[in-house]
């Protein structure tokens, strides 16, 4: 394994290379990362850094979103077939019906989507500035695409919106349960519950905080308490218990990211020696989807 990571560590330098990964990813690829974050932290790095190759841990529509932002970078996947079934999970033929039957319409697009979904966007969101973004906007109606858990999160925080959702989800996040969480509260009197906005309403109606993946870690960084309760991707206990190693931590049902655990260090070497996996847009979708992207990075500042 330190032969491994050495010779990673040989080929970034060699290279000007520089390794992103997200929360979700396994401990080991996180252990040798650069940069770790969510995706709205990632997007702003890959705009800002420069390397001259971006390897990205995450899912494909990270990578998309990476090359979008350097269309002049080598943007590699570790493995390719490391996807998002949520970033598919809306219609563009649903979004032009949407536009044409609302005037003064926005059509919010969550970044977890495909770039084709993006060009018929105005602003893509994340969890952690969705409802600043949202609010921001000068329209009354709004779209939110592909996710129906975190829109509703956010109708709730922009009452004086209508927020029309669409039927997306996140398989990790439905995935979880009332009936788990409060049988865990009972477990664990003494801890908080921390939610991703992508967990069903009633998981969320359970939970003491709920936020992004970032927001999570900080809130139980920043807190006093010593127990929690988490309601997300499992691949968050690394950065959780790295910084609160004197906290404990409960997952909800250790749910993870089967599309997100693809990425390994044997793939990251791989992608580094050969240049494999290289991300590619076409002119036509980069152009469409570059203008959303741009618009929630300065919307979001």
């Amino acid at each position: 394994m330190n032969e491994l990571v050495n010779e990673i560590n040989t080929l970034k330098k060699e290279k000007n290379a520089v390794i992103l990964a997200h929360y979700y990813a396994t401990n080991e690829v996180q252990e040798i990362a650069d940069y770790i974050g969510d995706s709205y932290y990632l997007a702003k790095v890959a705009k800002s850094t420069d390397a001259d190759i971006i390897v990205f841990c995450g899912v494909s529509f990270m990578g998309e979103s990476a090359k979008i932002l350097n269309p002049d970078k080598t943007v590699l996947m570790p493995d390719m077939l490391a996807d998002c079934p949520m970033a598919h999970m809306a219609e563009i033929e649903t979004i032009e019906k949407m536009r044409a039957s609302y005037e003064d319409l926005a059509v919010v697009c969550y970044i977890n989507s495909t770039a084709e979904l993006k060009c018929h966007s105005d602003v893509c969101v994340t969890s952690s500035n969705a409802v600043h973004i949202v609010k921001s906007l000068p329209n009354k109606n709004i779209f939110f695409i592909p996710d129906e858990n975190l829109g509703r999160f956010v109708a709730e925080q922009v009452p004086e919106k209508n927020i029309i959702l669409n039927k997306g989800f996140c398989h990790v996040h439905v995935s979880m349960t009332a009936a788990t969480v409060q049988t865990m509260k009972e477990n664990h009197p003494a801890a908080l519950v921390l939610a991703h906005p992508e967990c069903k309403q009633e998981v969320l109606n359970l939970a003491d905080y709920i936020g992004s993946t970032a927001g999570i870690i900080d809130y139980a960084t920043n807190s006093p308490k010593k127990e929690f309760i988490i309601c997300t991707e499992s691949g968050v206990g690394y950065e959780l218990e790295k910084k609160n190693q004197d906290k404990t931590f409960y997952y909800a049902d250790l749910k993870f990211c089967p599309n997100m655990k693809k990425n390994s260090l044997e793939k990251i070497c791989h992608v580094l020696k050969t240049g494999e996996n290289a991300v590619e847009v076409n002119d036509e979708i980069c152009s469409g989807s570059l203008k959303p992207l741009n618009r929630m990075l300065e919307l979001a500042k």
